[in-house]
């Protein structure tokens, strides 16, 4: 396993419009990994844990929402780490906007 990918994503909403927001864009977050489809979901308590499916890989992922910000980790397999530069933007400028 590589060094997991982790980002801050900052907004204005609350915990409970966050989840909300997260919850109904289910379908964009599988996109933040290139060919990804989410696999699982559940949540344990405000964190959002997902498995995502890509190019024959598993990434294990946590969404924690707190009151101002979600943060995110993203587990990549060597495989993908290639695109972690590339999976970390995407969720900074993509991750941002789900939260708009």
């Amino acid at each position: 396993m590589t060094a997991p990918i982790e980002v801050d994503l900052p907004h204005r909403l609350g915990r409970d419009a966050a989840r909300t927001r997260i919850e109904n864009g289910l379908g964009q977050l599988a996109g933040f990994v290139p060919g990804g489809t989410i696999t699982e979901r559940r949540w344990d308590g405000d964190t959002l844990h997902l498995g995502v499916e890509a190019l024959g890989q598993r990434v294990g992922a946590r969404l924690t929402v707190h009151e101002a910000k979600v943060h995110a980790v993203f587990d990549l397999p060597p495989m993908l780490a290639l695109f972690a530069d590339k999976i970390r933007a995407k969720l900074q400028k993509d991750g941002t906007k789900l939260l708009t």
